[in-house]
C-alpha cells in the first residue's frame, strides 16, 4: 500500500493527528502533500485569517506541526499609525463615526509561507508574513517573527537562529534535490539516504543522485 496523502489519519487508532491537506476549507490556506499537525482540527490553529484581507498561509508538503502550534495572520494587527491602536471602525455604535482605514494604511505584512520539511515544536508561534525555509526546525515555544533560512534551526522569544544543521555544500545539495517533489516511487527509494545520518556519506550519494560525480 503507498502512502495516501488524502488519507486524513495516517495513524491507525490515533484521531489526534491528522494530514492537514484533505481536512483544509478555507481556499486561502494551501497546504501540501503529507503535511502533519498534531490535532483533529488544523484551521482551528489559525487565527484572526478574516477574509477581507486576503492573506494566505501557505504550507509546503512533509511538515511537521506539534500540538499547540498558533498561527497568527493579518488580522491580528492594528493600526498603529493613528493616536489610538482601538479598531473603532468594527464595532456597533462606533463605526458609524469613524474612519475605515484601507488596506494600504494597517500594518499587513503579506502571506505567511512555510515551505518543505519544516519541523514546528508544540507552542510555537508564527507571526504574520514570515517566510520559513526548507528543512528548518523551529522550537517549541519559539515566537517567530521574521525569516527563518533553510536548514536553519530557530529557538526562544523571539526566535533566533543558533545554527544550521548542515554545512552549505549539504544545504545546497539537498535544495537541488528537492525530494519533496518527487513521486512516491522515487521518495520511497530515496528514504535509505534521507533517514541516514552518515552525513558525508549522504553527500555522495546526493551528488550520485543528482549527477555530479
Amino acid at each position: 500500500m503507498l502512502p495516501n496523502p488524502e488519507l486524513m489519519h495516517p495513524l491507525a487508532n490515533f484521531e489526534n493527528l491528522i494530514y492537514a491537506k484533505p481536512s483544509i476549507t478555507n481556499p486561502d490556506i494551501i497546504v501540501g502533500d503529507f503535511t502533519y499537525i498534531t490535532d483533529s482540527d488544523f484551521e482551528s490553529h489559525v487565527l484572526h485569517h478574516y477574509p477581507f484581507i486576503g492573506d494566505k498561509l501557505i504550507i509546503g508538503k512533509f511538515c511537521q506541526i506539534a500540538a499547540g502550534v498558533k498561527f497568527i495572520m493579518n488580522g491580528a494587527n492594528h493600526q498603529m499609525n493613528c493616536v489610538s491602536t482601538f479598531p473603532f471602525y468594527i464595532f456597533e455604535g462606533w463605526k458609524e463615526h469613524a474612519h475605515e482605514p484601507e488596506l494600504s494604511e494597517l500594518p499587513l505584512k503579506g502571506d505567511t509561507v512555510i515551505a518543505n520539511d519544516v519541523w514546528i515544536g508544540e507552542n510555537a508561534t508564527i507571526l504574520p508574513g514570515v517566510h520559513i525555509g526548507d528543512g528548518a526546525i523551529i522550537g517549541m515555544n519559539s515566537t517567530v517573527g521574521s525569516d527563518i533560512d533553510a536548514y536553519s534551526i530557530a529557538v526562544g522569544n523571539p526566535a533566533r537562529v543558533i545554527r544550521k544543521r548542515f554545512d552549505d555544500e549539504m544545504i545546497a545539495l539537498l535544495e537541488k534535490l528537492c525530494w519533496w517533489d518527487k513521486s512516491i516511487d522515487e521518495i520511497l527509494n530515496l528514504i535509505p539516504i534521507l533517514t541516514c545520518s552518515d552525513t558525508e556519506y549522504v553527500k555522495n550519494e546526493l551528488k550520485l543522485s543528482l549527477g555530479m560525480i
